[in-house]
């Protein structure tokens, strides 16, 4: 394996997690918030949930999702820290 595949892995992980995150904070708590609101979470429109709540949390799985898949990554291609 080299330098270039790992970078290769690491740009496609940070891609796929920053499109997640972009789908929970601006598809679904703006651009989506009408049609999500019409289902009811805790008292509240789940349109307004996401962008008051969702992408917070979601934001905040995906940085542990991030370090596991990194220490994944790392041990793969032999770079990680013991």
């Amino acid at each position: 394996m080299s330098k270039k595949d790992y970078w290769k892995e690491n740009l496609r992980l940070v891609a796929i997690l920053l499109a997640i995150w972009f789908a929970v904070s601006f598809l679904f708590g703006i651009i989506l918030v009408e049609p999500l609101n019409a289902i009811r979470v805790g008292g509240v429109g789940l349109g307004f949930w996401f962008a008051q709540q969702g992408s917070i949390y979601t934001f905040l799985v995906l940085i542990f999702v991030y370090a596991k898949k990194m220490d994944d990554l790392d041990r793969k291609h032999d770079v990680h820290e013991d």
